[in-house]
């Protein structure tokens, strides 16, 4: 964080860089003068007219961006037959440069010692024809049409002048990471290894897109230094920052030699750098006209934030020669924008932070804060008064309107000092001191509360803030309580003519809030529905008739979705001493709801009634259908040796609709067929679902097949020709001469064996679901039973439990049959007693059928 005795020398440079502007201004105008002499000088030895002659200078300028000046300093600089072989070589504006490509490539040459990147002459040089060859290879270069194209027009100054074999180029993106602009030398799968560096990988382009200085490695990378390098270790590079101007990073360069160098060459260390300067410039260039994407904010972004916030201030950090932060140049002002000071958002346009705000350079004030959120990129949240978080304190006078002193020399004082010995001081600079006195001259009252925020944005930080004006809790209380209700207040001068409306009034009517959009409440009936055009009327007359507060409902098409609202206005009317009604008092409300529900109430209580004799007339359908199929008095199969009981649990009364079922039947080879099965669901398409599996199954078993098969040739019956039916079954063949039962399973749970006081289920063997894999397989198991065995075959809503696994559930439920048989093995309880036990003694709460199906073997 930014100290106190930081702040003077930090106010001492917001002086120093004005001072710097007023040199700028000089120079400029030493500048004109010099182009001047180089049009003049085109114009004597080439003889050309003086339109030619400055089309000729501007035309390099534009195409190498070389300043103007610049150029006319290296037009002027040499001999006069250079100058003339220059002239034969650029040729008129209109024409190709000779030694061009079709393409618009430049030729192939040897760049000039002294020359800058992209061909720029360097001051004091003569424009020669190898300065023209390096800088038609910049012309070159700024028509390139991609990325692959410009590096390999540059790289044509690099490879074989310096010996180096490798040109990578990548461009900085908005998240920090490099992006593969193009290269020259690598093979086309490192180059896709290469394509993307995100900020996190530690190597040498990353390094110095973070801040590092320049890397010179002439014996290729350090030894102990495990970073991923481009290209050979051992080689040679050189990394350079593409920095403009500015300081702005566009990106980085890599240039890779095949060998280790005893050191890099004086004509490396200087073309080399001059060459970053050029692809940082030609980059710039390309990425304002939108060619190429960077890491900066578009002018979209900032329409969006003035859109979310009251006040934003966009900053952006200037950097000393040490990468330190000086101070920060606003780039962006909200329209709506107003400081402390009331000083409007044009007011600091051109101005740095410190310029604006110099008071904030110590302590907590805003460019403290500012350089904290761009070191350690968390954000800041300053509630309170906003001069306080603005810095501005010390500049504010105490109440009572008598000015305290400063703390610290503000930039405007320090220019008044140096304006005693200036010659004459710029307009900007007087207009900046005059704002500077303006905040001076705020007083406490005026600086409002406000909730300051800051956030690290690109190359410096965002700054937001809402302001709350004198009256403005209660406003906000007011305005929450109005949007909450959906109520508009209003108010009619009837003896003025005026009307005011709040801004939640114009919101219900969809109009924009301005002055002059308020509807008399005489000319309301114009602005509804036609249907209640003459009841808004006679409300309307009956204020004034009967001096009473009256309310009226009306309907009005919004002009955004064109949907009806239904409006209420409430009115009261303000009488004089004489008895006439001379204003109005009122609000408007939205019913829309209200209404909406009113008419959907009524519909449903309409329906209501034919939803339950439909309800009714289902339940009876499916329990009628369901009892024909399984009737609960139905005599159980009877064959030698077997006796079978069968119970049935609905889940509640008169909710006989599942899909759980049964059967048991005895086949022509005296084989018998036990059945259980549950298909999901519940209601019509449950039982019919069910009707479907079991008349199914029943078919399929006269066949003679297995189980195995009879559950394949079920599932095939169930995916082709019903529709949606998905269920679980378990299905048997018992054989009462060999007393062995097959039986094979789709999903469901295993059958449970009760033999000699002890219960077991028995192994499961392999099956899915039915109507789920039309090709699906089952396979089939074997059983012997004994006299007095008892089989349990069941649905798993005769035990399942919520919260509780299956497998957990199915243990103790074998445990509690176990237990039912009593003391002795051969107790010789019945079936139909051991169902009876059975479902009296478990339980299941998740609300569905349990069907249970009980054989003893005589």
């Amino acid at each position: 964080m930014t100290g106190d005795d930081d702040a003077m020398p930090r106010l001492i440079a917001v002086v120093e860089r004005q001072r710097r502007e007023l040199d700028r201004m000089r120079a400029a105008a030493a500048a004109e003068s010099v182009v001047a002499m180089a049009r003049g000088a085109l114009m004597e030895r080439l003889g050309l007219s003086a339109t030619e002659a400055a089309g000729q200078l501007a035309e390099l300028s534009e195409a190498t961006g070389v300043p103007l000046a610049e150029m006319a300093a290296a037009v002027l600089s040499p001999p006069e037959d250079e100058l003339a072989a220059a002239g034969k070589v650029t040729g008129p504006p209109a024409g190709r440069p000779e030694g061009e490509s079709a393409g618009g490539e430049p030729a192939r040459g040897e760049p000039a010692r002294g020359e800058s990147a992209g061909g720029e002459p360097a001051r004091g040089e003569g424009l020669g024809e190898q300065a023209l060859s390096s800088l038609l290879a910049g012309i070159g270069a700024e028509l390139a049409a991609d990325g692959a194209e410009l590096v390999g027009t540059l790289a044509e100054q690099v490879l074989s002048p310096l010996g180096a074999t490798v040109v990578v180029l990548w461009l900085l993106e908005a998240d920090g990471a490099l992006a593969l602009l193009g290269q020259v030398g690598l093979s086309v799968g490192e180059a896709s290894r290469w394509r993307h560096v995100p900020p996190q990988l530690d190597c040498p382009a990353q390094r110095v897109a973070h801040g590092a200085a320049d890397l010179w490695w002439p014996a290729g990378r350090q030894e102990g230094d495990c970073a991923p390098v481009v290209g050979r270790p051992g080689g040679a590079r050189a990394v350079l920052a593409l920095r403009e101007r500015n300081g702005e990073l566009r990106g980085v360069m890599e240039t890779i030699w095949p060998e280790p160098l005893a050191d890099f060459t004086a004509e490396a260390r200087q073309h080399l750098p001059a060459l970053a300067a050029g692809c940082a410039r030609i980059l710039g260039s390309r990425i304002e006209l939108g060619d190429l994407a960077a890491a900066q904010p578009k002018a979209a972004l900032f329409t969006l934030l003035d859109d979310l916030a009251d006040s934003v201030l966009v900053l952006r950090a200037i950097r000393d020669g040490g990468g330190h932060v000086a101070d920060f140049s606003i780039e962006h002002v909200s329209p709506g924008y107003r400081d402390p000071a009331g000083r409007p958002g044009t007011d600091l346009t051109g101005l740095t932070l410190l310029e604006a705000y110099p008071a904030s350079v110590s302590g907590q004030g805003l460019f403290a804060r500012a350089v904290q959120v761009l070191a350690d990129g968390v954000p800041q949240h300053l509630p309170g008064p906003l001069g306080e978080s603005l810095g501005l304190a010390e500049q504010t006078p105490a109440r009572g309107g008598e000015a305290q002193p400063a703390t610290a020399e503000t930039p405007a004082d320090a220019a008044e000092t140096q304006s005693d010995t200036a010659e004459a001081r710029p307009a900007m600079a007087e207009a900046r001191a005059d704002t500077a006195e303006t905040q001076a001259d705020t007083t406490q009252e005026s600086v409002p509360l406000a909730d300051l925020r800051a956030a690290s944005f690109f190359d410096g930080v965002i700054v937001t803030w809402r302001r709350d004006d004198a009256v403005g809790p209660l406003t906000a209380l007011l305005d929450h309580a109005q949007r909450l209700g959906r109520l508009g207040g209003w108010e009619e001068n009837l003896v003025a003519g005026t009307v005011r409306w709040t801004a939640s009034a114009f919101d219900l009517f969809g109009l924009v809030p301005r002055p002059g959009a308020e509807i008399p409440l005489a000319d309301l009936h114009s602005y509804v529905m036609a249907a209640d055009k003459l009841a808004v009327k006679r409300f309307s007359q009956g204020l004034a008739e009967y001096k009473e507060a009256a309310t009226a409902t009306f309907r009005v098409v919004h002009p955004d979705d064109r949907g009806i609202r239904q409006i209420r206005v409430f009115a009261e009317p303000v009488v004089d001493a004489a008895g006439l009604v001379v204003a109005l008092h009122g609000a408007f409300q939205d019913v829309s709801s209200h209404y909406h529900t009113q008419v959907a109430l009524a519909a449903t209580q309409d329906q209501l009634a034919d939803t339950e004799q439909l309800v009714a007339e289902e339940r009876l359908l499916a329990l009628r259908l369901q009892q024909a199929i399984m009737p609960p008095d139905a005599v159980p199969v009877e064959a030698a040796g077997i006796d079978v009981a069968v119970r049935y649990r609905p889940v509640g009364q008169g909710q006989l609709v599942g899909g759980d079922w049964y059967d048991t039947l005895l086949l022509p080879g005296n084989d018998v067929l036990l059945v259980v099965g549950d298909v999901a669901g519940h209601g019509i398409d449950a039982v019919t679902g069910m009707v479907a599996a079991r008349n199914s199954l029943r078919g399929l078993a006269i066949t003679g097949a297995g189980p195995a098969e009879l559950l394949r040739m079920l599932n095939g019956v169930m995916c082709h020709l019903t529709s949606g039916v998905v269920g679980t079954v378990v299905c048997g063949l018992y054989s009462p001469d060999t007393r062995l039962l097959r039986w094979a399973r789709a999903g469901h749970l295993p059958p449970v064996l009760v033999r000699n006081g002890t219960a077991r289920t028995l192994p499961l063997p392999g099956g899915v679901l039915l109507g789920m894999d039309p090709d699906a397989e089952y396979e089939e198991a074997t059983q012997s039973l004994e006299s007095g065995d008892r089989l349990l075959l069941f649905t798993d809503g005769l035990i399942e439990r919520r919260g509780d696994s299956i497998e957990d559930v199915l243990g103790e439920f074998v445990t509690s049959v176990a237990a039912n048989l009593g003391e002795s093995p051969a107790s010789g309880l019945t079936a139909a007693a051991l169902a009876d036990r059975v479902l009296g003694s478990t339980a299941s709460d998740t609300g569905d059928d349990a069907c249970l199906v009980v054989i003893r073997i005589h």
